[in-house]
């Protein structure tokens, strides 16, 4: 597989939003505006990209026994490193994501990614596909927020543009389940007929 595969297939045909469902804690409750959704997508990424490139140089020498435990806490690691940095820098934001920040440790896509690629393979090749895989799961949250927010508000990116109210249901949950299972439709429809 090439270095590109690496990157798109993490994008399209693995992409953990709407082809694998993974992650969907953070992706129904962190999407109501698209700064939130592309804010919590790239702070998934940081934490993916780092504990694959961190895992697959010790995979080796973890034993099978431990690894769990082990990926785990190297996950736990970026995370804490990620909340420091949030707090410091972004605390608005760090503010707006609350609880969604630390459960990132235990965000199926890291941990699916750690087990199923990066303990297998070399570190450049889990380094692309952490990278592709974050920047999948970035778009979704990005293109599912900004979706929710132009029918919950008529703005995007906090950019009013419609007067008026929105439709309050897509700035709550069932808006989000509705707003995702159009997009999984829409996606899916769009990556088959391109096969």
């Amino acid at each position: 597989m090439s270095k590109l595969q690496l990157i798109t297939k993490g994008f399209i045909k693995d992409n953990p939003t709407f082809v694998l469902l993974l992650g969907m804690c953070p992706t129904l409750a962190t999407t109501t505006s698209a700064v939130n959704g592309l804010s919590m997508g790239l702070a998934t990424m940081f934490v993916l990209v780092l504990s694959n490139i961190v895992i697959s140089a010790i995979a080796p020498v973890v034993p099978d026994k431990v690894h769990i435990p082990v990926y785990i806490v190297v996950i736990a690691t970026f995370v804490t490193v990620l909340q420091f940095f949030m707090q410091a820098y972004t605390p608005a934001m760090y503010e707006t994501l609350g609880l969604f920040i630390p459960l990132i440790v235990v965000n199926c896509i890291v941990l699916g990614r750690a087990e199923a690629f990066a303990n297998k393979n070399g570190v450049l090749d889990s380094a692309l596909d952490g990278i592709g895989v974050g920047l999948g799961f970035t778009c979704s949250l990005t293109v599912l927020g900004i979706v929710r927010e132009i029918l919950g508000s008529g703005s995007v990116f906090g950019l009013k543009f419609i007067s008026g109210d929105g439709i309050l249901a897509f700035v709550m949950a069932p808006g989000a389940f509705l707003a995702l299972g159009y997009l999984m439709v829409l996606f899916n429809k769009i990556t088959k007929k391109n096969k």
